[in-house]
């Protein structure tokens, strides 16, 4: 799976402080190249204005905060991207139901084969999708 990975450039958006170290350890040891992770909303709102990815890993709750605003931004940018939440199906963003969801904790061949078909299947944003 490594290979398949290798330079990929994902976004982690995740405020728990040990899960966020769990998953750029996964994703790191895939090969990945790993920006963040961002735990606050408007960081990750400027991160996703100002670089580029390939994918994104998002925690559902920041601090109370919802992560609905970060996945319309990629969204718009056609960066595809999967949520992490220890909540279920009803906490996911509007609009969102059919995005790929990590139900918190999740081992990680979950995440990267999360990651993997998230980037094998084309994208469709959520305009798109309506």
């Amino acid at each position: 799976m490594r290979a398949a990975l290798e330079g990929v450039k994902v976004l982690v958006v995740e405020d728990e402080f040990l899960v966020a170290l769990l998953i750029e350890d996964m994703l790191s040891a895939a090969g990945c190249v790993v920006s963040g992770p961002i735990p606050r909303l408007a960081e990750a709102l400027e991160a996703v204005g100002h670089e580029s990815y390939d994918a994104a890993v998002l925690d559902v709750n920041l601090g109370g905060e919802r992560i609905d605003p970060v996945a319309d931004a990629l969204s718009q940018r056609n960066v595809p991207f999967a949520f992490v939440t220890g909540y279920g199906a009803a906490a996911m963003p509007d609009g969102y139901s059919d995005r790929p969801r990590l139900r918190k904790p999740f081992k990680t061949a979950d995440l990267i084969g999360t990651l993997t078909d998230l980037l094998r299947t084309p994208f469709r944003n959520r305009t798109q999708a309506r």
